[in-house]
């Protein structure tokens, strides 16, 4: 499946305070991997984003783990690995703090070029304008969700998809303090 497209720029969205309502509403918070369920939450918390999907990264390396396996890649990992990708996916309000983060948010990839992109997807689009993905695999395998990765790109992959999400959270932090500073 391609989940990946260049980032396109904010639209008028008229629908957006709807949209927003409806996902928080359905947002099953249970369902969310638990590594980045704080990451969600802390989205879900400014009035200009709310996330529409997400996925901790899962890295399948030893025989017998299963599709949602959080376990790291163990030490000495010297193998062939399927990683399914880490992304969040978010919509964001065409407003001056949407617009900010957006630009927060495309610096993003500046971390580890080679393994973290920032664009739109054309499935999240067609049902959410202004909807944009972080996502963390080998630039090379951008396109798609899943990939079969040699050691080396898995913990390189790995320790990008950390780095981004412990990124995120520092963005997170000063954004939230932003928005109830008004």
């Amino acid at each position: 499946m391609e989940t990946f497209t260049n980032a396109r720029e904010l639209a008028e969205n008229r629908d957006y305070g709807r949209a927003r309502q409806a996902s928080l509403a359905e947002l099953d918070l249970s369902a969310i991997d638990g590594p980045i369920t704080d990451i969600v939450e802390g989205f879900n918390a400014l009035p200009h984003c709310f996330t529409l999907q997400c996925c901790c990264g899962h890295f399948l390396s030893v025989p017998g783990q299963g599709l949602h396996n959080l376990d790291p890649i163990p030490p000495g990992f010297s193998s062939l690995a399927t990683y399914r990708i880490a992304y969040v996916a978010l919509c964001l309000e065409n407003s001056r703090r949407g617009q900010a983060l957006r630009r927060s948010l495309a610096r993003l990839p500046e971390l580890c070029p080679d393994f973290i992109q920032f664009g739109s997807a054309d499935w999240f689009w067609e049902r959410w304008k202004n909807s944009y993905v972080l996502q963390v695999g080998p630039r090379a395998h951008m396109l798609r969700d899943e990939a079969i990765l040699g050691s080396a790109d898995a913990l390189q992959t790995q320790a990008a998809r950390d780095l981004l999400f412990a990124e995120i959270r520092v963005l997170l932090a000063a954004e939230l303090r932003d928005n109830e500073a008004g």
